[in-house]
């Protein structure tokens, strides 16, 4: 089954408007087109640079993190968002 391409709003803390991301990308890599920086550095959720606060909306992975994470945190380096979101970089 083909993968459906959808589009959310995501909303960055301290950044107005919300930005439309894409599950066809990393949320890194989406918000980074967007021409914010987040702090990385392994892009495979290895090293945890990019470890941001998910205070609302969920992901999945596309490589399981090895990195340490709490359970309101997320990796965006490796996950694609899967509703709307609102995030607090760290």
């Amino acid at each position: 089954m083909d993968k459906v391409c959808n589009t959310f709003q995501v909303s960055v803390e301290n950044v107005t408007p919300s930005l439309p991301c894409t599950n066809e990308c990393t949320l890194l890599e989406s918000l980074e087109s967007h021409k914010l920086e987040v702090h990385s550095h392994c892009r495979e959720g290895f090293c945890g640079a990019c470890r941001t606060k998910l205070i609302s909306g969920t992901v999945d992975y596309v490589t399981d993190p090895l990195a340490y994470i709490d359970d309101d945190e997320i990796l965006p380096c490796c996950c694609i968002p899967t509703s709307n979101l609102v995030i607090k970089p760290g």
